[in-house]
């Protein structure tokens, strides 16, 4: 059974539904701060094979297309929430927590790889009864997303990458990232201590065995030789920054000549976590991404 939360104050339980009134200020308001980095705590409802967060900001008559939003190792889906203003305003928009994190379970007989966290995310867009949806993925998450539009290409009416995970040994969370200067290092010079010491927080609470399996997936997988990228065709955006990356931009460049019909945005910025540390310039080149693709059919 998948549990959904929606910032309309709506919990939905496989096909029946609940009302809640203002359950996601509730629960942060109760949620000691250790918990709430990770999105759980006693005081909300029960992990869930399939957690997924559910927004849809627009106006209730319009039947708005699906993005699925996949966040990246040692994370859950609360990352996404300097995107959601925006992208809530556009699109139905599903949040998964990956196996282990945040408010979702680790299914019985789940294989840490990247083709079986493509099909945890596939079983999402399946209990949310979507057919296809926009695909975005941040790091680690990126690996997946690339992973799913290449497993699940009809079910992938866009893909969009942050962060272009090329150097793949590198492509998930340090693994003591406890401090604040390899915080500071993550998101850049422009985030605050504030900024940096809550996303500590959040690492420091992500249970050991899902950002090892997380980890141990994304880098036990080259999706440049074992041909996935080239399995990619849905239109495709990639974005990296142009300093504090774990790879050069010509790496990444070089990832994106091996996808048809894709593109490369480079952003100027520091920061590693750009989907973070960049997020309304993310957001913007995603939408207008988006947009053009549905333009040209």
């Amino acid at each position: 059974m998948a549990l959904t939360s929606s910032r309309r104050d709506i919990l939905h339980f496989g096909a029946g539904t609940g009302a809640a009134i203002g359950v996601s200020a509730l629960a942060s308001a109760l949620a000691p701060v250790r918990a709430a980095a990770q999105g759980a705590s006693a005081n909300t409802a029960a992990a869930e094979d399939f957690f997924y967060r559910e927004d849809w900001f627009g106006e209730p008559w319009r039947k708005p297309e699906t993005a699925v939003l996949i966040h990246g190792n040692a994370e859950s889906s609360i990352v996404w929430y300097a995107w959601m203003p925006r992208m809530g305003q556009e699109f139905r928009v599903l949040r998964p927590d990956l196996p282990g994190l945040g408010r979702s379970r680790i299914p019985a007989g789940f294989e840490w790889s990247l083709p079986g966290l493509a099909a945890f995310v596939a079983r999402v867009v399946d209990k949310a009864g979507v057919d296809s949806a926009h695909i975005i993925g941040a790091k680690a998450g990126g690996a997946i997303a690339m992973q799913f539009a290449a497993d699940y290409p009809a079910r992938t009416r866009t893909l969009s990458v942050v962060h272009v995970p090329t150097a793949v040994r590198n492509a998930s969370v340090p693994a003591s990232p406890t401090s604040f200067a390899t915080q500071q290092a993550r998101l850049g010079s422009a985030a605050s201590k504030e900024m940096a010491d809550y996303w500590e927080n959040m690492f420091a609470t992500a249970p050991e065995v899902s950002t090892k399996g997380l980890l141990a997936a994304v880098s036990k997988s080259d999706l440049a030789k074992n041909g996935v990228l080239q399995r990619i065709k849905a239109p495709t955006l990639l974005m990296t920054a142009d300093r504090g990356q774990s790879q050069s931009v010509e790496e990444a460049r070089q990832y994106q000549t091996l996808i048809s019909n894709s593109r490369l945005v480079v952003l100027r910025s520091d920061g590693y976590h750009i989907a973070a540390s960049n997020a309304n310039e993310c957001v913007t080149n995603v939408l207008a991404f988006i947009k053009e693709a549905s333009r040209r059919g």
